[in-house]
């Protein structure tokens, strides 16, 4: 088996409108929102052992608010494709991880549109269709490894927004 679990990054800052999109960081929500993300994950076990994250600066920064709830170091790999990719870039790259757990965190649209397209049964929620900042899709896959995942091949184990953690 293995397990996807695919993040959009958290709330971003728009207070600088010169910056470049891609300098971006997260503002105080999305902050507080990567470390409960990291302990919502940690509370149940979903334990990336490879993390395929955009080289954008507001998913690295996520990635630094979920680490340190996690237990030991999952592999950090920046992927500059990830940046804004769409589901065939995203799978292209996903059919390369190693790892049996695998955490991915990119953009929306590509991002909402890779989850839709990687589920036989979507989760109900509105949110899912959306896939606001934060949101998380945990999937699973009966294949013996990453090359052999397809598209409505898996199975939504769980999915949650930042909002929803805390409330």
């Amino acid at each position: 088996m293995k397990r996807l679990i695919l993040t959009r990054h958290a709330k971003s800052s728009w207070d600088d409108p010169m910056m470049p999109d891609h300098d971006r960081p997260l503002n105080e929500r999305g902050k507080a929102a990567a470390a409960d993300l990291g302990q919502w994950l940690a509370s149940r076990d979903y334990i990336p052992g490879e993390v395929l994250c955009s080289d954008a600066l507001r998913t690295r920064k996520t990635f630094s608010g979920i680490a340190p709830a996690l237990p030991g170091t999952p592999v950090l790999e920046l992927k500059p494709v990830l940046y804004h990719a769409g589901p065939d870039v995203m799978m292209a790259v996903l059919r390369h991880a190693t790892a049996d757990v695998v955490m991915m965190i990119g953009h929306n649209p590509g991002i909402a549109e890779f989850a839709q397209r990687l589920v036989a049964h979507p989760p109900a929620t509105p949110d899912f269709q959306r896939y606001p900042t934060g949101a998380t899709l945990v999937v699973d896959f009966d294949a013996p490894d990453w090359a052999s995942v397809g598209f409505g091949s898996g199975v939504a184990a769980d999915f949650v927004v930042p909002r929803e953690i805390v409330a």
